[in-house]
């Protein structure tokens, strides 16, 4: 064994329970890291969009103008444009069938912006949970395969005459690779997750604020035309 051996060395010497607890945290690594990049990309274009729609929104432009054009790609709609594509719809149904009862509409209307919030909120938070379980279960993966790694280890040592360090160094070295392999996959993951949940918690205000400003405008319209 020599001083410069590498970690392909210290992989293929590994027993094949330790082998199979690196392959399993080098999987949750590489997807972590794909989850990570294709969710980064996501909420920056939510984040983008949000912004576009409502400069469009208070430019001034008439509110049925902007319904119009929204309802033209309906299939294609998320975040900010689907919360106000939900809303104006039901308000408009209900205010055609309930006219004389605008705090009905409103209700209506409110409920139907609140789970459209939900639901885009839920479709951001896709991905997270995964990032936080590898975050949390990947360091005890890699603890297990260096606890069974140094337990072989021991077992080998104790089965000849004369032990020496250097006949016990190499097993507790593949042992201790699990244990980096652990942490290379959580430590991304955790921080990866706690940035991610903070671009959605800002998404989530975001969209909950436009909603309760939209409702409001609403209810002016509302009572202006019982006026």
């Amino acid at each position: 064994m020599t001083a410069d051996i590498s970690i392909l060395d210290l992989f293929l010497q590994a027993s094949l329970l330790v082998k199979m607890v690196m392959l399993i945290l080098l999987g949750m690594s590489i997807v972590s890291w794909a989850m990570i990049i294709k969710r980064s990309k996501v909420l920056s274009q939510a984040a983008k969009e949000s912004e576009s729609f409502e400069d469009k929104f208070w430019s001034g432009v008439d509110l049925s103008v902007i319904y119009q054009s929204v309802a033209k790609r309906k299939d294609e709609l998320s975040g900010t444009e689907e919360i106000f594509y939900s809303g104006f719809t039901e308000f408009a149904r209900l205010r055609k069938s309930n006219a004389n009862s605008p705090d009905y509409i409103m209700e209506g209307t409110g409920r139907a912006m609140r789970v459209a919030v939900a639901r885009e909120v839920d479709e951001l938070e896709n991905s997270l949970p995964f990032l936080a379980t590898v975050g949390s279960i990947s360091p005890y993966i890699g603890l297990f395969g260096t606890v069974w790694g140094i337990m072989h280890a021991f077992i080998a040592l104790g089965e000849v005459k004369q032990a020496t360090l250097a006949m016990v160094a190499p097993g507790i070295a593949e042992a201790l690779v699990a244990t980096a392999m652990g942490l290379f996959a959580a430590i991304p993951a955790v921080m990866a997750y706690n940035r991610l949940s903070n671009k959605v918690s800002k998404l989530e205000h975001s969209y909950a604020t436009f909603s309760e400003e939209f409702h409001s405008i609403l209810h002016r319209q509302v009572m202006a035309g019982r006026e």
